[in-house]
């Protein structure tokens, strides 16, 4: 509550009763401006801010109860405190609640009477004023938030958008900067996987079942993608193609490859012990290679997705095209990246890969050695 002066607005069309409204009122600390008209004091309330009128009744042009009215109608001025000035009378009385007075003294008035409705009535306008003023500092306050809110609603759908095609991980690295996703060229470690006897496969079931092993598959796999941090590029029916070392660079990039594709390799060896007891006989087989390519962000407006365009890509999907049910199939620059390791292999052959003019020597990756406790990445 403020302690300023209550500012009273007198109306009345004789001025000897205004000067008495003046000098009963002022002594007592509070600011009294008159109006001899209902129009002049309509013109007061545009221009000044009131706490409280005390209004005649019998006036030329504009009487007390079409002001009392007018006021009510106005947004600015409906909850004004307005005191009705009357005669005596319940009649007169009545017909001033009826315009909207909130209250009213009768002449000759009391001065103590007088002096406690306005005291009384003012303390309701500086109540409202209060919660008017909360109002507003409420409603800017929820202006605040409801932009913070936009902002994170807009920071999340970037994240869900991102989350298509990286960990989660990596897409909570890669929104605090999205410059990440321009083109830009790197070395990087590709795995491309997918299954044996996936075509005759889905020429012979219902399309029911092919969703329902495409599903189990997809699943087990997205999740070991995330495990391992990998830059999920695309599904592709039975056929997926994750790379690592971008967006965000890391050390281990062949280690993670490896460990994802033999980790794929025995998860996906368990759906198939299941899927074979129901008919379907399936196996996966996988290719890693690595060097450099192109990436960034490719498409349109309304959809977009993160990829790599390189012959590395092509060396990966030509390897996951030789091996056989259960093969990882590696060439010797990924072999090399774990050679510190203890990495189980076996020689494939020198291969001549379609699209490719020089011979690739070619490795089945047949185990890792496993990090110790709080090692693993």
């Amino acid at each position: 509550m403020t302690d300023d002066p209550v500012t009273v607005l007198a109306v009345d069309d004789e001025p000897v009763n205004l000067r008495l409204l003046d000098a009963v009122l002022s002594p007592r600390g509070h600011r009294v401006l008159t109006a001899g008209s209902g129009q002049e004091a309509l013109t007061l309330l545009e221009r000044n801010d009131i706490d409280i009128v005390l209004l005649d009744i019998v006036m030329p042009d504009m009487d007390g109860h079409a002001v009392c009215r007018h006021i009510r109608a106005t947004e600015a001025t409906e909850f004004l405190p307005v005191v009705m000035i009357t005669a005596s009378g319940r009649e007169q009385r009545l017909a001033a609640l009826e315009s909207g007075a909130d209250d009213f003294v009768t002449k000759p008035f009391d001065q103590s009477e007088l002096l406690a409705r306005v005291a009384s009535l003012a303390r309701i306008k500086r109540y409202q004023d209060t919660i008017r003023r909360q109002a507003l500092e409420l409603a800017a306050w929820n202006a605040e938030l409801e932009a913070r809110v936009g902002e994170q609603v807009a920071e999340l759908e970037r994240a869900n958008r991102l989350s298509y095609f990286l960990s989660p991980q990596l897409a909570r690295l890669v929104l605090g900067e999205e410059s990440l996703l321009e083109s830009h060229r790197r070395e990087i470690v590709v795995v491309f996987a997918d299954l044996r006897n996936f075509t005759p496969f889905a020429e012979t079931s219902a399309p029911e079942e092919v969703m329902e092993v495409l599903g189990e598959y997809h699943r087990t796999m997205g999740a070991l993608v995330h495990r391992y941090e990998g830059t999920l590029e695309r599904f592709t029916g039975d056929g997926i193609m994750v790379f690592f070392n971008d967006p965000v660079p890391c050390d281990d990039a062949a280690e993670r490859a490896v460990r994802m594709s033999l980790a794929i390799r025995d998860a996906v060896r368990d759906l198939a012990a299941r899927w074979q007891r129901i008919g379907h006989d399936l196996a996966v087989g996988l290719g890693i290679a690595q060097g450099y390519a192109t990436l960034g962000r490719i498409g349109f407006e309304g959809r977009f997705d993160y990829a790599a365009i390189g012959s590395v890509t092509n060396l990966s999907a030509r390897l996951c095209g030789e091996a056989g049910p259960w093969q990882v199939l590696a060439t010797d620059r990924v072999l090399a990246g774990v050679e510190h390791l203890s990495c189980g292999s076996e020689p494939v052959g020198d291969l001549k890969l379609k699209g490719f003019s020089r011979i690739v020597r070619v490795h089945n990756i047949i185990h890792i050695e496993e990090p110790s406790h709080g090692e693993e990445s």
